[in-house]
């Protein structure tokens, strides 16, 4: 599957219309992000189930304001609609691979009746 460009606009609507959306917030002139680069399109490759996006921060400025983004790279993973994975720093495939897996694997279940609680 490919990496879609994603911006403010799409965002919310991206994470509703997606089970499973990871998100990579990057820049141009980051060498990091640029080396990360083609470990994230190799997944997005493996994993045609999982939507892949990216975010540039300097294009997308509001959004990555919103997200907290202070260093990039930074991965972000939701299921859900919720975020269930935040990191930043470049992975190396086996360890973008291990996050993959787990949050494919992991049970909303727990989270939601933990958010049902907190709510109430």
């Amino acid at each position: 599957m490919a990496i879609i460009d994603i911006t403010e606009q799409f965002f919310a609507q991206t994470l509703e219309d997606d089970d499973i959306v990871f998100v990579d917030f990057w820049a141009a002139w980051c060498g990091p992000c640029r080396a990360f680069a083609p470990t994230y399109a190799a997944a997005a490759d493996r994993h045609p189930d999982v939507t892949f996006a990216k975010v540039d921060t300097e294009a997308e400025q509001a959004l990555a304001a919103a997200a907290n983004i202070t260093s990039i790279p930074t991965l972000m993973a939701f299921k859900d609609k919720t975020l269930v994975f935040s990191q930043p720093g470049a992975l190396n495939a086996m360890g973008l691979e291990e996050v993959i897996q787990a949050v494919k694997n992991l049970d909303m279940d727990p989270l939601r009746i933990e958010a049902a609680h907190q709510h109430a």
